[in-house]
């Protein structure tokens, strides 16, 4: 729900995995979300950062670090070359 001057007012706002794009419950436990910082060519932060959330379910299957590789690799973050 938004107000008169457009903010968002809602007192709770559902997250979706960004693997499978599933709700996870305010009650899961097994979640997680994470803020990755976006880095200069120095390495150093630039200030800008995106999230990731990943539910309990990907994490329980063992199958959350190569999500998370996937949504890197997407983002242009992480590259398989050698």
């Amino acid at each position: 729900m938004q107000n008169d001057e457009g903010r968002i007012v809602d007192l709770y706002l559902p997250r979706k995995c960004s693997a499978t794009n599933r709700l996870i419950p305010a009650k899961e436990h097994g979640a997680v979300q994470m803020n990755i910082a976006q880095v200069d060519e120095e390495g150093r932060y630039s200030g800008e950062f995106f999230t990731v959330s990943l539910a309990g379910f990907i994490r329980q299957r063992g199958e959350s670090d190569a999500c998370l590789n996937r949504l890197l690799y997407e983002k242009g973050m992480l590259s398989f070359s050698k």
